[in-house]
């Protein structure tokens, strides 16, 4: 199971029209085959870092299946819609991914995956991308074995996140140096303090998370996202 995962910057003025081209045109587009499914539309929360930006993860089935989505995207149906697309965003960054060993997502049921919109409630999602300085292999690790296996202990009433999914890119398809974490905030009072007061000194002392991570990296930026009204994933 492949994942392409795409940072769009929109037009301002073409939000709505942007947005509706993957709610009208992508979604039911790829749900005519069974190669690759939306699974999130998101919009970076304004306020929170650039504006109009959307990120888009796409659930493809397998090489064999990117390659026959490309090849419509480059020269057959799917064309003319990534024409008109191109009209509405400042440019795109995409980078294909793959889940990590222990991630909770490994492959996806594209048959269950809804094709067509449905409203629903909008969630918030935290998307952490890290770049170690140590070997990816031993960083990777360290997230499962240190981050993922214990907020895993903790209640499910008492989470202040989900992790949903851990990336990594694919040969030839990104950085290789690079790890994303997808979250989703359960918690929304409790992520109001994290964004409101700084780290709390005894979470930041050795044996801590925050401190051993350092050992791997001291580069990583996160992006609050919010999925829209109709996403597949919420």
């Amino acid at each position: 199971m492949l994942f392409i995962h795409e940072v769009h910057r929109v037009v301002g003025a073409g939000e709505e029209e942007f947005e509706a081209a993957f709610r009208d045109g992508w979604m039911p587009m790829l749900g005519d085959g069974d190669d690759a499914r939306l699974l999130w539309y998101c919009n970076h929360a304004h306020g929170t870092g650039p504006a109009y930006n959307v990120v888009t993860v796409t659930a493809v089935r397998d090489g064999q299946a990117w390659d026959r989505l490309a090849t419509r995207c480059q020269s057959g149906d799917l064309r003319p819609w990534l024409a008109a697309t191109d009209e509405l965003r400042h440019g795109v960054e995409a980078k294909i991914l793959l889940p990590v060993a222990w991630s909770p997502l490994q492959e996806v049921d594209l048959d269950a995956v809804p094709a067509s919109p449905s409203e629903h409630p909008p969630s918030l999602y935290l998307e952490d991308t890290g770049w170690p300085t140590a070997p990816l292999d031993d960083y990777i690790r360290f997230w499962g074995e240190s981050y993922h296996r214990p907020m895993q202990s903790v209640p499910a009433g008492r989470r202040l996140l989900e992790v949903e999914a851990s990336f990594q890119p694919a040969l030839g398809a990104g950085r290789r140096r690079e790890a994303v974490l997808w979250q989703k905030i359960l918690d929304h009072d409790r992520l109001l303090g994290l964004l409101t007061h700084d780290t709390a000194p005894e979470h930041k002392a050795p044996g801590t998370f925050m401190h051993q991570a350092l050992a791997y990296r001291d580069r990583w930026e996160s992006k609050l996202l919010r999925t829209s009204t109709w996403s597949p994933r919420w």
